[in-house]
């Protein structure tokens, strides 16, 4: 089992690290809808095509290459990530996994072998939210989770994600929708994004769940007014309360178990001169953990701060939810195959949570899931210094294809949908 795929598909990430797949000259940027996303549709689609499927671009901008079965209409293994980046990003989170599922493919295709289902790889186009002000708008379009609302949300620029779907010619959305009995299973390749198997020397992990997260947009109101001439006692300077909130959101984080992490990352501050009092402040808050009891508890307790706080100082608070997903536990047959298939490459069967947002926790409503973690350097991850070995994605590449080898002898009640494949 010898297989170059995995060099080349860390090539093809590099590939698309650059102009035209970037929206920013200097930094890896790629944002839904934008014309680097779309170059970069057109680039992987190609790679699609020559790994032997018929492609397609559904009503909500996914991109997908499909391997038809050994028999007609047998359900479909998804295999995929997102093809978006945060700012500044680094060039494998989430085109890494997409680019595994093209070399899993191409491997089957090169050696003439049809699986008895339908394999089908997926290049969702807003996993990380940084257009609009939501994430996992493609994926959730898969299981029926978009609506009216969900897409009058708004960029920077004022334009909705219902316009924006409308200029990228994009179709019907919610034709995007999956039948569950069209989908048996679905298996995301992701960088670790943590240290743990940097660390441990490992080069593949196996997930056993998602971590529960919540999201907020935060605006704080005051008063601007000039730095010169208004005297400390009668400030009510925005910057200044939302300072004492992001203390407090990383108090509520420290005051619960390791898992419960609480950030502010991103924060616009108006009128944003430098002898002006800020009058405007708006920022983001994301909560996570594993328990989602921990998780709304440490919500609680910083939204009594944030009243608490914008009380005393004088300020309008508008607090928005944006972002409520569950914790998602991949599917526990996936789970032991997945680390059958990676002690038969010579792996340890070493198993994690991901404290990170990925497609599968959406996915999980449709079908069974499966997870498998690829070390990165140092943990690094939505960053340019995000790295990863060569040799650790031959052995995940590796490792994916004995799983699905495998998934053809899963049969059981829960799993009609493999145990169908297996007996096509």
């Amino acid at each position: 089992m010898d297989h170059p795929g995995g060099a080349r598909a860390v090539a093809r990430c590099d590939a698309l690290g650059v102009s035209p797949y970037s929206d920013a000259p200097d930094m890896l940027f790629r944002a839904w809808m934008t014309p680097a996303f779309g170059a970069t549709q057109g680039r992987v689609a190609e790679w699609m095509a020559e790994a032997g499927m018929t492609v397609r671009i559904d009503g909500a901008t996914n991109l997908i290459g499909r391997y038809d079965a050994t028999t007609p209409d047998a359900p479909a293994l998804l295999i995929g990530s997102h093809i978006d980046s945060v700012r500044d990003a680094g060039r494998y989170d989430g085109p890494l996994g997409v680019m595994l599922g093209i070399e899993c493919v191409a491997a089957l295709h090169r050696s003439g072998r049809r699986m008895p289902f339908a394999i089908e790889v997926i290049a969702f186009g807003d996993e990380e939210g940084s257009r609009f002000p939501s994430a996992m708008l493609t994926s959730r379009a898969l299981v029926g989770d978009v609506t009216a609302e969900a897409l009058a949300v708004r960029d920077a620029n004022g334009v909705s994600a219902a316009e924006a779907l409308a200029a990228f010619s994009a179709g019907d959305v919610y034709t995007a929708r999956r039948d569950p009995g069209s989908v048996f299973a679905y298996l995301e390749a992701h960088i670790e994004q943590g240290p743990a198997l940097d660390i441990e020397g490992l080069a593949v992990g196996i997930v056993t769940g998602i971590a529960s997260q919540l999201r907020y947009r935060v605006v704080i109101e005051g008063m601007a007014g000039h730095a010169g001439t208004t005297s400390m006692a009668l400030r009510r300077d925005a910057l200044a309360a939302a300072a004492e909130i992001v203390l407090a959101v990383e108090q509520a984080g420290q005051n619960g178990p390791a898992d419960l992490v609480a950030t502010v990352g991103r924060m616009i501050v108006a009128p944003n001169a430098t002898n002006v009092i800020p009058g405007r402040v708006g920022f983001s808050i994301d909560i996570r953990a594993l328990d989602g009891a921990v998780r709304d508890e440490a919500a609680r307790a910083i939204r009594d701060a944030i009243g608490r706080i914008g009380a005393a100082r004088g300020m309008g608070v508008t607090i928005e939810r944006t972002n409520d997903l569950p914790a998602s536990l991949c599917d526990p047959v996936l789970v032991e195959a997945m680390a059958e298939a990676a002690r038969a490459e010579g792996q340890p069967d070493r198993r994690l949570a991901s404290g990170a947002g990925h497609d599968a926790m959406i996915l999980a409503r449709l079908c069974p899931t499966a997870m498998l973690f690829i070390a990165c350097a140092g943990g690094i991850s939505h960053n340019r210094a995000e790295q990863v070995a060569v040799g650790d994605v031959e052995i995940a590449l590796r490792v994916m294809l004995r799983f699905i080898e495998a998934l053809g002898f899963i049969e059981t009640p829960e799993h009609r949908g493999i145990g169908a494949a297996s007996d096509a």
